[in-house]
C-alpha cells in the first residue's frame, strides 16, 4: 500500500531522520511515537506528499485513498456541520439544497424526481446516511447537524472533520492526536470504531490506552531513525527495555576492550620492541564499528513536587444547588460532597453538565440557588486548558514559572519546565508569543509548582505527549491533597482516580471504586436480564407461586449465600496460592538475570561468539519474562487485597 525508501529529511542543519525506510500494508494498525520535535508530524507530511523528503522515495499503491486529521486548524467554509461530515461534492450540496426548498414547499414535480434521482445517484443519501451515524458518535445532537459549521469552536470543527473522514472512509487513515477534541464517551465510541475498520492506519497519540487498544505495531523516531516494534505501546515498552539492556552490555563491552587496547597503546608505543604492536593496537581500535551508547527510555520525573497544607476531611460541598444557562436547566437542588484524598474523575456524556459542575466546585461560577461550602484549611485552584489569562505575557517562561511563594531552585524548575515539554531555550521566549497549547502547559506547571490542596482540573493531559502525561501522573501521585477532574484519558484515569462520578441529566451517581470498577457496575447495570421464554418474566405469578412460604424464601436465600461465601473462600485461597508463586517466580528469574547481566559484563565470555550470543538471547526472555510476571502479580496482589478487605 505505502513504501518509504531510505527518506531523509532535515531542517535548518537539523537532522530529523535518515535513512528511513517503511511497509505500510492494508490491514497494519501503526503507532508513531517519539519525544516532541522528532519529526512525527513531519513523517506524516512526507507521505502526504505536502513535504518533499531530502533523499529518498516515498511510493503509493496506484488508486489509495488517503485520509488525514491534522491536529487543529482544518479549514472550514460556509458549509453545515451535516454538509461537512458528508464529505459532499459542490454538486451534491447544490443537489441537497434543492431538494429541501421543494420539501418545504411540498412540492412532488419532474424537477423534484430528476434532482432525487441525480442526489441518489452520486451516492447523497448513503453518505448522509452515514456521516448522521458517525455524528450522533462524536456526541452532535441532531439538532447541529444543520448549523453552519463555522459557527463551531475549534474543538468541535476537529470533530466534525474526524467524521468526515470516517465517513469517506479511506484506504489509509493518517491521525495525528485525534483524540485531543473528544470527551470520553465520544473517545470511547471512536476507538470501538476504529477496531472494525477495514483501512490502515497511522496514528499518532499521547493517550497509552489509546495506542493499546488499536495499533499492532509501534514505530518509534529516535536519534534520527525509525525503529518498529510489533505489537501494543505496553508491548513495544518491554521489546525496547530488552533491546536496551542488550545494547548496553554489548557497549559496555567494547567500551572495556577500546581501554584495554588503547592502555596496551599508550603503554608500549615509544618503545621500538613493541611498537609495531602498539600501532597494530591502534588500527584495531580504528577498524571497529563503534557501538552507540543507548540512549535509554525517555526520562521520567523523580522529585518530589510540593505539597500543600493539610485540609479538614470535608473538603468541599454543593447544597441544594440550581445553576441554569438562561432557559436551560442544568442542575436543580444538586448536591455533592468531596472528602480530604479523593481522586474524583467526572464521567459523562458531552453536554452533562460535567464542566460547569467543576466550575461551580472552583467558584468560578455562582450557583442560582443553593450553596458551596469550603472545608476547614482548604484552598481551591482550577485548572483549565483554555484558561490563561492568569499568566504574564510580558515574562519569560521561566520567570513566570519562578512566580511561586514556594523557595524553588532553578534546576529543579527548568526539570519540571523540562518535562512538560519547555526545553532548552524554550524557557527564555517570551510568554506572549506561546501557542494556545503551550500557554496551557505552562499554566499546569504553575500549579503544581505551588499546589492548592483542592485541585479542580478540566482535560489536563490536553497538548503532552507521552513522556509529559507520565510527569503529570507522577506529580499527581504525589500530592496530598484532594483532586476532581475531567479526562479522556482511559489510561490517565486509570492511574490516577479513585472515586467515579457520572453525571447525567442533572443528576449526580457516586461509584466508590476506581474507574475498572466504574466500568464493571455499570457494565452489570447494562446487562439484560434473563429473558428467556421459560422464566416466567413478565406473566403473573400462579396461585402455588403466590403461596410459597417466606420461610421457604430465606432458606433459600441462606444456602445461596453460603455457597457465594463458600466460593469466595476457594477463589481468596486460590488467589493466594497465585500470589505466593508468582513472587517465587519472579525472584528466581531475578537471581537469573543478575548471573546472564554477570556474565555478559566478563570479557571472557565474548571469546565464544556463540556463547554470547545465546546470552543475549536468555537474558531478551528472562527480562520478558519477569515484565509479565511482574504485570500478573500486580493483578493477583490487587485482586488479593480486594478479597482481604471485603
Amino acid at each position: 500500500m505505502l513504501s518509504l525508501s531510505e527518506v531523509s529529511k532535515a531542517y535548518a542543519g537539523r537532522t530529523l531522520f535518515a535513512d528511513v525506510s517503511l511497509q505500510v500494508n492494508r490491514e497494519d494498525r501503526l503507532g508513531l511515537v517519539g519525544p516532541n520535535g522528532a519529526g512525527k508530524s513531519t513523517l506524516l507530511g512526507l507521505i502526504l506528499g505536502t513535504t518533499a523528503p531530502d533523499t529518498g522515495t516515498i511510493a503509493l499503491q496506484r488508486g489509495i485513498t488517503v485520509g488525514y486529521l491534522p491536529q487543529e486548524n482544518a479549514p472550514i467554509g460556509d458549509e453545515t456541520v451535516l454538509e461537512l461530515a458528508s464529505a459532499i461534492t459542490p454538486e451534491i450540496g447544490q443537489l441537497r439544497r434543492q431538494l429541501r426548498a421543494f420539501a418545504e414547499h411540498a412540492a412532488d414535480t419532474a424537477e423534484y424526481h430528476d434532482a432525487q434521482a441525480r442526489f441518489d445517484q452520486l451516492g447523497g443519501s448513503t453518505l448522509e446516511a452515514k456521516a448522521k451515524k458517525v455524528l450522533a458518535g462524536l456526541s452532535f445532537r441532531p439538532a447541529d447537524f444543520e448549523r453552519p459549521a463555522s459557527a463551531l469552536s475549534g474543538g468541535w470543527v476537529m470533530r466534525a472533520y474526524l467524521a468526515r473522514l470516517l465517513t469517506l472512509g479511506p484506504d489509509l487513515l493518517l491521525l495525528d492526536e485525534p483524540t485531543n477534541h473528544l470527551d470520553l464517551e465520544a473517545l470511547l465510541w471512536f476507538q470501538e470504531y476504529l477496531r472494525g475498520y477495514p483501512g490502515a492506519m497511522v496514528l499518532i497519540s499521547h493517550d497509552r490506552e489509546f495506542l493499546n487498544q488499536l495499533t499492532t505495531s509501534i514505530l518509534e523516531i529516535r536519534q534520527g531513525r525509525l525503529f518498529r516494534y510489533r505489537g501494543n505501546y505496553d508491548t513495544y515498552l518491554d521489546q525496547r527495555a530488552a533491546n536496551e539492556a542488550q545494547l548496553l552490555a554489548a557497549w559496555k563491552h567494547q567500551q572495556r576492550e577500546i581501554a584495554r587496547l588503547q592502555a596496551f597503546v599508550d603503554r608500549f608505543r615509544a618503545k621500538n620492541t613493541k611498537a609495531a604492536q602498539a600501532q597494530s593496537k591502534l588500527k584495531q581500535i580504528e577498524r571497529m564499528v563503534k557501538l552507540e551508547a543507548p540512549s535509554g527510555a525517555e526520562a521520567t520525573v523523580d522529585f518530589a513536587f510540593p505539597q500543600p497544607r493539610r485540609s479538614g476531611q470535608r473538603v468541599v460541598a454543593l447544597e441544594g444547588v440550581r445553576f441554569a444557562y438562561g432557559e436551560q436547566l442544568i442542575y436543580d437542588n444538586l448536591d455533592f460532597e468531596a472528602e480530604r484524598g479523593r481522586r474524583i474523575v467526572l464521567v459523562g456524556p458531552n453536554g452533562a453538565g460535567k464542566s460547569t459542575l467543576l466550575k461551580l466546585l472552583a467558584g468560578v461560577l455562582a450557583p442560582q440557588a443553593g450553596e458551596r461550602r469550603l472545608g476547614h484549611n482548604v484552598s481551591a485552584g482550577y485548572y483549565s486548558q483554555y484558561r490563561v489569562d492568569t499568566l504574564h505575557l510580558d515574562r519569560t517562561v521561566l520567570d513566570e514559572a519562578f512566580d511561586t511563594p514556594q523557595a524553588l531552585t532553578e534546576t529543579f524548575v527548568r526539570t519540571v519546565l523540562g518535562s512538560f515539554l519547555f526545553r532548552g531555550d524554550d524557557v527564555f521566549k517570551r510568554v506572549g508569543v506561546l501557542s494556545g497549547g503551550e500557554k496551557s502547559r505552562l499554566a499546569l506547571v504553575k500549579l503544581l509548582l505551588d499546589p492548592p490542596n483542592l485541585l479542580l482540573m478540566d482535560e489536563p493531559t490536553t497538548h503532552l505527549d507521552l513522556a509529559s502525561v507520565e510527569a503529570l501522573l507522577s506529580a499527581l501521585q504525589q500530592f496530598d491533597g484532594t483532586i476532581v477532574f475531567i479526562s479522556h484519558d482511559v489510561y490517565f484515569i486509570h492511574q490516577l482516580a479513585n472515586h467515579v462520578v457520572h453525571v447525567h441529566n442533572g443528576r449526580l451517581t457516586a461509584y466508590p471504586g476506581d474507574y475498572r470498577y466504574y466500568v464493571d457496575k455499570t457494565a452489570a447495570l447494562r446487562a439484560p436480564e434473563s429473558g428467556d421464554a421459560d422464566s416466567g418474566e413478565g406473566r403473573a405469578p400462579s396461585t402455588q407461586e403466590a403461596g410459597t412460604s417466606v420461610a421457604g424464601q430465606r432458606r433459600e436465600q441462606k444456602r445461596l449465600a453460603a455457597q457465594e461465601r463458600q466460593a469466595r473462600y476457594r477463589e481468596l485461597q486460590s488467589v493466594r496460592q497465585r500470589v505466593r508463586q508468582l513472587e517465587q517466580d519472579i525472584a528466581a528469574g531475578e537471581a537469573r538475570q543478575a548471573e546472564l547481566t554477570a556474565a555478559l559484563e566478563d570479557p571472557d565470555t565474548y571469546a565464544d561468539s556463540s556463547r554470547a550470543v545465546a546470552l543475549n538471547r536468555e537474558i531478551t526472555g528472562v527480562i520478558s519474562d519477569l515484565e509479565r510476571l511482574t504485570a500478573d502479580w500486580e493483578t493477583a496482589a490487587t485482586r488479593l487485597h480486594e478479597f482481604e478487605g471485603e
